[in-house]
């Protein structure tokens, strides 16, 4: 949610208050995750912005439009950078597997809350479950192929692939809230069950790094 910045401009010596596209957008996905796609709708999201309805249809031709976007962008994110993680040259499969991994240090990059409020939404429609199938079929395979360029065979692949991804999901959705400090010391344990390799210390040392900028940056 971090992409869609809050712009807010001021119309007029009366100091009324404009929403944009970027509010409008930004609220509905902080309603869409807290109280789930019911609560989604126009006037109760324009009572919350001040602004009356026809703002609303500046930038949007419909909520069902609007709801489209919100699906969009869930895809331009959480679905996006899985793949692009896994897609990234890696010397070895250590390497991919810790690029992967940045995915569920960085929220920015794969945001939780965002993919089981979709998950939520889809329990009650079909068009929904089915891109949420599509999405999950997308990310374990692109995990899957990454595994394959560093030699394994498909079979092996894939099965490695649906338990580095659904582990992670799974964790999510049990909602352990484990710190960081007590996950990172596990990091070598976890490259070595997925991969079946000895992970570098060298390895282990700059995934290290990487989490602590990304959580500094993140304060």
């Amino acid at each position: 949610m971090a992409a869609l910045e809050t712009t807010i401009q001021r119309a007029g010596a009366t100091g009324n208050i404009k929403a944009t596209r970027e509010d409008w957008l930004k609220l509905a996905l902080e309603t869409l995750i807290s109280d789930g796609v019911e609560r989604v709708r126009v006037l109760t999201l324009g009572q919350k912005l001040d602004v009356s309805r026809s703002s609303f249809y500046w930038y949007f031709k419909s909520r069902q439009d609007l709801l489209d976007q919100l699906l969009d962008y869930w895809r331009q994110t959480n679905t996006k950078f899985i793949v692009e993680r896994a897609r990234r040259p890696s010397a070895t499969v250590i390497r991919g597997v810790m690029s992967i991994f940045e995915c569920w240090v960085d929220e920015r990059l794969f945001d939780p809350q965002l993919d089981f409020a979709i998950r939520a939404w889809a329990r009650r429609s079909p068009a929904i479950r089915r891109a949420l199938d599509e999405a999950d079929e997308e990310r374990v395979n692109a995990i899957r192929d990454m595994f394959m360029r560093h030699g394994y065979d498909e079979e092996d692949a894939f099965v490695r692939a649906r338990v580095l991804y659904f582990m992670q999901i799974g964790y999510y959705s049990l909602e352990l809230n484990e710190p960081m400090s007590s996950r990172l010391p596990h990091v070598a344990g976890y490259l070595r069950s997925f991969t079946g390799q000895e992970p570098p210390a060298e390895d282990v040392e700059d995934f290290s790094r990487y989490v602590e900028k990304t959580l500094s940056r993140n304060r």
